[in-house]
């Protein structure tokens, strides 16, 4: 499977923000993300949580399959989402929206799409209505275009061995410590750039959206 798209609740995202996703193979929704995603023109194949927010289900039709927790789980929906998705061994997960609601589900959001959980899936995206970020193992190439606004941040510990080409301020084997601000507010130099880790994680964003 090549690509599944996760819809998650939050605000209205614009159109514009999955104008240049692919076709996904699987469609998701976290709960409410459900309205996110027929909001944005997609057909949800599962919709999966605690169904707290979602609205009636009598009004999800009968080719969306839907996986019900109790509200009294372990897990927020979007971890659910994930954990079914990776089970299908997809090549890239996109999460679309998990923004404009609770501040703790934002935060848990970043921390969990970084998770080593989904390290077997190469390529995992957070798109927002604002900003786009990408999750780099190993090493990664990312497209955006001269002069945007990057930054590198390390998630769940420090990011050592850490050597980029393209940016205004490259790094060469560095360690980027976990909660330090160094790799914040970077600038891109041309269209596509790499980032190398030896071991740990980045989150790669973009807070504006590129282009």
């Amino acid at each position: 499977m090549s690509t599944i798209i996760i819809f998650a609740g939050g605000v209205k995202v614009p159109r514009s923000a999955v104008d240049e996703l692919p076709a996904p193979d699987l469609v998701i929704a976290a709960d409410s993300g459900y309205q996110v995603a027929v909001s944005l023109g997609y057909e949800v194949d599962t919709l999966i949580g605690d169904m707290d927010s979602v609205g009636p289900l009598d009004d999800i039709p009968a080719t969306t399959s839907i996986v019900r927790f109790p509200e009294d789980k372990d897990a927020t929906d979007l971890e659910l989402a994930f954990e079914l998705a990776v089970r299908e061994q997809p090549q890239r997960i996109v999460l679309v929206g998990a923004e404009g609601g609770r501040f703790d589900h934002e935060l848990s959001a970043a921390a969990m799409i970084c998770s080593d959980r989904w390290a077997p899936v190469p390529d995992i995206d957070w798109v927002r209505s604002d900003s786009i970020s990408h999750v780099i193992r190993d090493a990664r190439r990312i497209q955006g275009d001269p002069g945007d606004l990057f930054s590198l941040i390390p998630v769940g510990g420090d990011a050592t061995g850490v050597t980029t080409t393209g940016l205004q301020w490259e790094l060469g084997e560095d360690t980027l410590h976990a909660g330090s601000s160094r790799g914040v507010s970077n600038i891109l130099l041309q269209t596509e750039i790499l980032i190398q880790v030896a071991h740990g994680v980045l989150l790669g964003v973009f807070p504006s959206r590129p282009g």
